[in-house]
């Protein structure tokens, strides 16, 4: 199915029937997406606990690999096609325009080779409308902190202590209020997921949220020999509950 044009988002009716008239579904098309890439989401299907947005974005990421998303978002599909290398995204809607009630159930429902290319790129006939792309750390930073997902990314869970790589950060939001003076702090000092949450105005699914933002965005060091690792908070709801 090529990548939507319009402005407007489709229903999810309309596009599932498009999308079965095409016979373009993620299931009918397996060996199109990159090797590499096709196994990771395989084995995030086989396990329904991992298999949510948040991680099958961490694999197009972790694999450097472009793939157009189709997210259902409220009762709509939302079309995004990322570009790790480039560290853009495509899309009708920027990640800012989606946030509120759908961003806490967004999943996917289809993945599919790109169906425009990255700016800059040879085929110029399948560069897109130029204000169609935006900063990928943007839309990563966007779905980590409203996503359905609320616990870290398989890959950085467990007995972990985290830093910041460097003060740079591209792109982080500029409103992140108690998130803002973490993100420093983890500048200057190596912390465990227990350490981070209770600093001030987080709680263990904000800090979470937070590091997987970062995990993403290439700015996070995850060490499992730092003194300072320790393991995951057992029933975290409980202990620390949720702080403002």
């Amino acid at each position: 199915m090529k990548d939507f044009e319009p402005s407007t988002l489709w229903p999810i009716g309309a596009f599932e029937q498009a999308r079965q008239s095409l016979g373009a579904g993620r299931e009918d098309r397996p060996t199109l997406l990159p090797t590499t890439l096709m196994a990771d989401l395989q084995q995030l299907r086989r396990d329904p606990a991992n298999d949510d947005v948040l991680e099958v974005i961490a694999a197009c990421v972790r694999n450097h690999e472009a793939a157009l998303l189709y997210l259902e978002h409220s009762r709509h599909v939302w079309p995004v096609t990322i570009f790790p290398r480039e560290d853009v995204y495509h899309s009708p809607r920027e990640v800012s325009l989606m946030a509120g009630a759908g961003m806490s159930t967004l999943r996917v429902i289809g993945a599919e080779p790109p169906g425009v290319k990255p700016p800059g790129d040879a085929m110029h006939e399948r560069i897109a409308r130029s204000d169609r792309y935006h900063p990928l750390s943007g839309f990563l930073w966007g779905v980590a902190l409203q996503g359905p997902r609320s616990t870290l990314l398989t890959e950085i869970s467990g007995r972990v202590a985290y830093r910041l790589v460097s003060s740079s950060i591209k792109d982080m939001p500029s409103s992140l209020g108690a998130l803002s003076s973490a993100v420093r702090r983890l500048g200057n000092e190596a912390a465990s997921l227990r350490d981070v949450a209770g600093w001030p105005g987080l709680s263990v699914e904000r800090a979470s949220r937070m590091l997987n933002a970062l995990y993403l965005t290439g700015a996070l060091m995850v060490s499992r020999s730092h003194p300072a690792a320790r393991s995951e908070p057992r029933g975290w709801r409980g202990w620390l509950g949720r702080r403002r």
